[in-house]
């Protein structure tokens, strides 16, 4: 799904008279194929290569929205050599990972979360969920993908997850959120000009396993 993201913007950039170019390791994707950008660079996304395509092509721009987990952790690095970030920018791609600045905003707003808390060590992560309470949503901090997620439901669950799963420690915090066993859960699909919600499509997820983002994205 992140890869038809990438062509459908590579398509509306054109159509805006714009040249693309498309920066892609993955050979096997439809984002790699010659019709969908006017330049085509199979390159490991790592930030030494993408800004040497940036020195050699001066883009007006560059998206790293679409492209999942990979690009986004280069967003901040990116910016701070000097490549000109547009659309979905480090700060708010940090605001959507950081849990507690993402606490915050939604506190400020005033919307209702399930009870959640971060844990820098596997006892302190004990300790925090007995005063969540079980189960829980357990996951690394800054990442959106779901890698290393999982549902505990006892201390003993927990400890197994936090010995095997993850590294914890200050820079690599866990997240922990209160599993909502009895809640509707559904996706929404939106994009916003700055002013303006278009609502793409909701989706209930029936199963407890949810909905994969490349189906709700086609909702």
């Amino acid at each position: 799904e992140f890869y038809y993201c990438c062509v459908h913007a590579a398509f509306a950039m054109r159509e805006d008279g714009y040249e693309t170019i498309m920066v892609n390791c993955n050979p096997e994707t439809v984002s790699t194929d010659y019709d969908t950008s006017a330049r085509l660079y199979f390159e490991p996304l790592t930030l030494e290569d993408v800004l040497e395509i940036v020195h050699k092509e001066n883009p007006k721009g560059i998206i790293v929205q679409y492209g999942g987990q990979t690009p986004l952790k280069l967003a901040e690095d990116l910016e701070a050599a000097g490549a000109p970030i547009i659309g979905t920018s480090p700060d708010s791609i940090d605001l959507a990972e950081d849990r507690e600045r993402f606490q915050q905003l939604i506190q400020r707003e005033g919307l209702m979360q399930p009870p959640n808390r971060t844990a820098t060590e596997a006892e302190q992560a004990v300790l925090l969920a007995a005063e969540i309470g079980y189960p829980l949503v357990v996951r690394p901090s800054y990442v959106l993908g779901g890698r290393a997620m999982e549902i505990v439901h006892d201390e003993e669950d927990l400890r197994r997850y936090m010995r095997e799963a993850v590294k914890v420690s200050n820079e690599s915090p866990v997240l922990l959120d209160r599993f909502l066993d009895d809640a509707i859960e559904v996706d929404i699909d939106a994009i916003c000009d700055g002013e303006d919600v278009l609502i793409g499509g909701i989706m209930e997820h029936i199963e407890q396993a949810g909905v994969h983002s490349g189906d709700s994205a086609c909702s």
